[in-house]
């Protein structure tokens, strides 16, 4: 008898076994690769909302336990996945520069906001003002980190590479039945897949489709991340991850001219240097309305939960949510309330 299957391993499942490896609960992960959104992701933590000078929800308490959970991972794979990275925001007018002065002095952004104005001397870049530094950021490798923990899992049989058939289950009283496993938990984190989900597919996930490109410039030379119109982002050996787009519309896993055009149109129009594309890659973040996870147990089968709806915030928020539902599954404490999917009994 297994505590919990775990559906999918994006940040979302990542979040929620890490807990189960930590606590010798036993487990099985199915994993099929076919919704990327985690390992295609910027990796960037950033506790503040950029385009508005404001604090993410719940950032430093996110922050908080993202940061030991990804060193804790970090140590037991024994590979770096944690990256200190100054996060430089360009101003686009004296106005924007004002703004940020004013957001430096409000609660928790004090944190987080320099009140020290960032002159440029980098020259392949345009910055006809200056910049302002965001404090406690970092890169988090994700595709590396995932890829490791796959591996982890592989050699304790923990993982299966195969697609997770829902009108399998067999639900005991107790426990569930799955190809022969029996569980007493499973746990869904199955990113944008969740919309073919029989038990979950009630629940209001948008999707939002987000591509990046990467590029090689020798002359870039940054050593930090800098927002403007696109986030570029620092990977080493002359390689910077640029983007993202956001589309509500297209749905489809495939990379687009479109999405390339757009980003090398933004990028052109602050960067003095030239580049080479490198590779473009796209996924569908698992998006919700109102801006908050689906985390939760079935309201009628008490043996099955749903960890997903991270958006773009992931990196963040998965660790503090992640915890969340190992708790109230396995010791009984309560949701929070703000993530819980009973605020959508009523679509059901």
């Amino acid at each position: 008898m297994l505590d919990c299957i775990v559906v999918g391993f994006g940040l979302s499942g990542l979040s929620f076994v890490e807990h189960l490896d930590n606590n010798n609960n036993s487990y099985v992960v199915f994993e099929n690769y076919s919704h990327k959104s985690s390992r295609v992701a910027g990796g960037l933590y950033n506790p503040v909302i950029l385009k508005r000078f404001t604090a993410a929800w719940q950032s430093l308490e996110q922050l908080n336990k993202a940061i030991p959970f990804y060193k804790g991972v970090e140590a037991k794979l024994q590979q770096q996945l944690v990256f200190e990275l100054p996060i430089y925001r360009r101003f686009n007018s004296i106005e924007e520069q004002n703004t940020w002065f004013e957001a430096c002095d409000k609660p928790i952004l004090d944190q987080f906001l320099s009140s020290k104005l960032i002159e440029n001397v980098n020259p392949a870049l345009e910055i006809p003002y200056y910049y302002g530094a965001v404090k406690k950021t970092g890169r988090i490798a994700i595709k590396e980190m995932l890829w490791s923990y796959l591996q982890y899992m592989d050699k304790k049989n923990s993982v299966v590479n195969e697609s997770f058939e829902h009108d399998k289950v067999i639900i005991k009283n107790n426990y569930i039945e799955y190809k022969g496993l029996k569980a007493k938990n499973v746990v869904f984190a199955e990113g944008f897949g969740l919309k073919d989900n029989p038990f979950f597919n009630y629940l209001p996930l948008v999707g939002n489709k987000g591509e990046y490109i990467i590029i090689k410039s020798n002359d870039l030379k940054l050593q930090e991340a800098v927002k403007s119109s696109v986030f570029i982002i620092p990977l080493g050996e002359n390689l910077y991850k640029v983007g993202a787009t956001y589309s509500n519309f297209d749905k489809s896993p495939l990379t687009t001219k479109r999405a390339q055009e757009e980003l090398q149109k933004k990028l052109e129009s602050f960067l003095n240097v030239k580049y080479t594309i490198v590779d473009q890659v796209a996924g569908i973040r698992p998006t919700v309305k109102d801006r908050r996870p689906l985390v939760g147990t079935h309201p009628n089968y008490q043996n099955l939960h749903v960890l997903n709806g991270l958006g773009s915030r992931g990196i963040l928020i998965g660790p503090s949510v992640g915890e969340n539902l190992y708790d109230h599954i396995l010791n009984g404490h309560p949701l929070d309330a703000e993530i819980d999917i009973k605020r959508f009994e009523t679509l059901r």
